[in-house]
C-alpha cells in the first residue's frame, strides 16, 4: 500500500486545492491530508477565516481523502515519523525545497519521495488569496 501525504492550510477551498488533492491520490493507494494548526497558518501573515478544527473537517469530506488530520505544533516532521508516507506532495506554490524535505526524511529512517504537484489553470481564482481579495473588493463595493 502506498501512503501519500499532502499539506496545507486549506482555508477557503477552490479547484485549485481539489486539483492538488486529487492529483496527490493518484500517486497512491491512501491519501492522508494534512491541515496546518492555526498557529503555523498565520506565520504567512493571514489569520484563516475558518479554525483549524473547521478547516480538517471540510477537507475530510472531499472525495479524494482518505484521511485529514491537524498537523503538530512546530516540527512539521513529527507528523510525518507519525505516518510514515511513501510520497508527500506539494502543491506548485508551496515554499518548501524538495529535496531537503526527502534529505530530512532519509536521516528519519524513511524512504519518502517528494513530488511536486502541477498548478491548476482551469479557473479564474486559483489560491484562496485571490478570493479573499474578490471578496474584500465585493464588500467594500457594496459599503
Amino acid at each position: 500500500m502506498t501512503r501519500v501525504m499532502a499539506t496545507g492550510v486549506f482555508d477557503i477551498l477552490h479547484l485549485g486545492h481539489l486539483h492538488y488533492l486529487t492529483e496527490s491520490k493518484k500517486l497512491g493507494d491512501e491519501l492522508l491530508v494534512v491541515v496546518a494548526r492555526d498557529s503555523t497558518a498565520m506565520k504567512s501573515g493571514k489569520a484563516p477565516i475558518f479554525d483549524e478544527k473547521a478547516r480538517v473537517s471540510l477537507v475530510s469530506q472531499l472525495k479524494p481523502v482518505d484521511k485529514a488530520i491537524i498537523g503538530h505544533e512546530g516540527d512539521i516532521f513529527q507528523t510525518v515519523i507519525e505516518n510514515k508516507p511513501d510520497i508527500i506532495t506539494l502543491g506548485y506554490d508551496q515554499k518548501f525545497d524538495d529535496k531537503a524535505i526527502e534529505r530530512k526524511c532519509q536521516e528519519l529512517g524513511l524512504n519518502t519521495r517528494v513530488v511536486r504537484i502541477s498548478k491548476f489553470d482551469n479557473a479564474k481564482y486559483l489560491s484562496s488569496s485571490s478570493i479573499r481579495t474578490k471578496l474584500l473588493e465585493i464588500i467594500e463595493g457594496s459599503l
